[in-house]
């Protein structure tokens, strides 16, 4: 609660693409017990999610407001002054965002301040250093399991940062009935990702092993579930989209293409294959048989490398012979996937810290570890590309200037998607 008032606890969450808008929103839910919706905002950008992209995350009754970092200051600021102080503010952002958003929030000078809470939306395989110091300054940075714990401490510890921020917990969206195979039924679903893997090739090549397994078994569902449709953005680009690749091939009828909630794809999946996507341990939670390819490498590039250890990592010749890894029950238990049972406790810690937080008389500054001091010639960048002024004035948001936007972003789009690779392609000759 807060320190001043019995009344309920005010959460905004601010996300940067749709995959980070469901982490955001479900994680303000665990961490505080609000029974209220968390009031929501998506950034404007280059990856602004679709009302259908937000919709399919099924985190929220009510969609999040298109803003800019410097409006998203305005209204933490405004909602003081008309005596509806956010208590929390959960930043479900890129590293550079958060730090940017940290120094903005500092810079309002606001009689308190929220608590501020980040962290990462799945599996952090890349970056880890560089993600991880661009958030300290967070009053808690959540760790979705207890390696990742152990991994952001040592971080922080090792560059003399304060590690008290680092809460473990789990990834939020994790749940669902426990798998429970049917006769008739036999499922399996490829769950893609934008980036991964990366060339067209690869893509190509992983989608052909798709339709030659369906192929080779009839008598299952071979379900493609995608993100996104050509032309939206997720959290990455993705410049080679399944399903135009798919248009060089003559899928089986037991093959298909699917959206919608992976929740809702995994209710009646009986084998959930992926390169390294977290959909991983959504399945897992739930004691789907999950399987880890390998057939483009194991890589840090293809995320795949975080998997070693777990029993899972296996190929599509395996799969096709009928073969289903077994999962590694100790990888399992320091992963935060919480299949034993103990998700209800995995946010506890989380909520303690935010609850004596909010219970101080009143919040300490914000102290980052990157600083015009530790790093003069990374941070003042940074900071400038973001352009958090809020003294400026608030640009009106006509209809003609949301046609004119989203007419630019349909360019960049079409630019990545289409014209990017023949370009990259003529380079090559």
């Amino acid at each position: 609660m807060p320190a001043s008032s019995s009344e309920a606890v005010r959460i905004a969450v601010l996300a940067d693409s749709d995959t980070r808008w469901k982490w955001g929103a479900l994680t303000a839910r665990r961490i505080t017990a609000a029974d209220a919706e968390p009031t929501g905002f998506v950034l404007r950008g280059r990856a602004t999610p679709t009302a259908r992209q937000l919709a399919e995350t099924g985190a929220s009754t009510a969609a999040p407001r298109e803003v800019t970092g410097a409006e998203f200051l305005r209204e933490v600021r405004d909602a003081e002054a008309r005596g509806e102080r956010y208590d929390v503010v959960v930043l479900a952002l890129v590293g550079g965002t958060v730090r940017a958003v940290l120094q903005g929030l500092a810079d309002l000078g606001l009689d308190r301040r929220p608590v501020i809470v980040t962290g990462y939306v799945g599996v952090v395989y890349e970056k880890l250093a560089d993600g991880l110091l661009l958030r300290h300054g967070a009053d808690v940075v959540l760790a979705n399991s207890r390696h990742d714990a152990d991994r952001f401490r040592a971080v922080y510890e090792g560059v003399g940062a304060d590690a008290e921020s680092v809460v473990e917990a789990a990834l939020p969206f994790l749940g669902g009935a426990p798998h429970r195979p049917e006769e008739g039924r036999d499922t399996l679903v490829f769950a893609a990702q934008p980036s991964v893997p990366v060339t067209r090739a690869e893509r190509a090549y992983v989608l052909e092993r798709l339709v030659r397994h369906a192929r080779l078994h009839p008598e299952r569902e071979v379900l493609l579930k995608l993100r996104s449709k050509p032309g939206e953005h997720t959290t990455h680009l993705e410049e080679h989209p399944y399903q135009r690749l798919v248009r060089d091939l003559d899928p089986p009828a037991n093959f298909r293409l699917v959206y919608g909630h992976m929740g809702e794809v995994l209710d009646r999946t009986d084998l959930l294959v992926t390169v390294s996507s977290t959909a991983a341990l959504e399945a897992l939670h739930r004691r789907i048989p999950t399987a880890i390819l390998t057939d483009c490498g194991v890589r840090e590039v293809n995320g795949n490398h975080h998997f070693i250890g777990s029993g899972l990592l296996t190929s599509f010749d395996r799969l096709d012979r009928g073969e289903a890894p077994e999962p590694d029950e100790e990888w399992l238990a320091r992963q935060g996937v919480a299949s034993d049972g103990g998700y209800d406790s995995a946010f506890d810690a989380a909520r303690e810290r935010v609850a004596k937080l909010l219970a101080l008389p009143e919040q300490p500054p914000i102290s980052p570890y990157y600083t015009a001091e530790t790093a003069p010639g990374y941070l003042p960048g940074i900071l400038a590309r973001h352009r958090l002024d809020v003294t400026a004035p608030p640009v009106r948001d006509s209809g003609l200037r949301r046609i004119v936007r989203e007419a630019a972003r349909g360019a960049y789009r079409h630019g990545v998607q289409r014209v990017a690779p023949v370009v990259r392609r003529l380079g090559e000759l």
